[in-house]
């Protein structure tokens, strides 16, 4: 399989001394979804950024289908949809004239991008509200616009932060099919999540952070043979505590 993402030594510093992520490598291939755990402020969402080309200036590469991104940066992210932990849609907007929007960008055809808005839609329960403004949706309702949105024009590279927060059981099990079909297609979903549960049960791999660090990788399969994902982390963050002491 291809891999679609590259992180190598990857490291982030905001003041030019402490790494807010400390030599992180990881791959994701085609046709797998891959789960980025830590708590808040473990690094998570400054990795995320830093994929989708939002953050710069960083030590290490980023590839995207074997493109550097900071070479091939337009290139790299049109194979992309990242949808934060906290969209900001174009409120003055209508949900269908922002999503038509999103796939002008990507270029989608008229009927195909037709036939997958229904289908989406239909399936979020949000297709009757689509001609409304997005200044009147709620915040699930706006997750589910933006998840659309990204969906429309089946990106190569689907990166996620926080996807299931704001979303009701319903949605939440939609958005994981959505995943499922993408990856299926030979697409990989890259999501940063706090929730282990959902990560044990949808992801082929994981990667877990702490202090910027990855401290575990691997299968799903491989990680739970003798524990939960939940036990797992927890035991590397004790690891990870205990070695910071010893050091200190």
């Amino acid at each position: 399989m291809a891999t679609v993402l590259q992180l190598k030594d990857f490291t982030k510093s905001y003041d030019g001394q402490k790494p807010a992520v400390d030599h992180v490598s990881l791959e994701v291939e085609e046709g797998e979804i891959f789960g980025f755990i830590g708590h808040n402020g473990a690094g998570k969402s400054t990795t995320i950024k830093s994929i989708v080309g939002i953050l710069s200036s960083h030590n290490g590469e980023i590839y995207i289908d074997g493109k550097t991104l900071w070479e091939a940066k337009k290139e790299c992210q049109k194979k992309m949809a990242y949808i934060p932990d906290n969209p900001d849609l174009y409120e003055y907007m209508t949900g269908i004239s922002y999503i038509n929007f999103i796939a002008d960008i990507y270029e989608v055809p008229t009927e195909v991008r037709t036939e997958r808005i229904e289908k989406i839609a239909d399936a979020f329960e949000i297709k009757e509200a689509l001609g409304d403004l997005i200044s009147s949706y709620s915040h699930g309702m706006k997750q589910k616009v933006a998840l659309i949105s990204a969906f429309v024009h089946q990106p190569r590279l689907l990166v996620l932060d926080e996807p299931f927060v704001g979303l009701d059981p319903k949605a939440s099990a939609v958005l994981k099919q959505e995943m499922r079909a993408l990856c299926a297609q030979g697409s990989a979903i890259f999501f940063s999540t706090h929730v282990l549960e959902v990560a044990e049960k949808l992801c082929d791999k994981v990667a877990m952070i702490d202090h910027g660090h990855i401290v575990v990788s691997g299968s799903v399969e491989e990680l739970t043979r003798e524990a939960s994902l939940e036990e797992v982390f927890l035991e590397q963050l004790e690891l990870a505590k205990a070695q910071v002491e010893s050091h200190a």
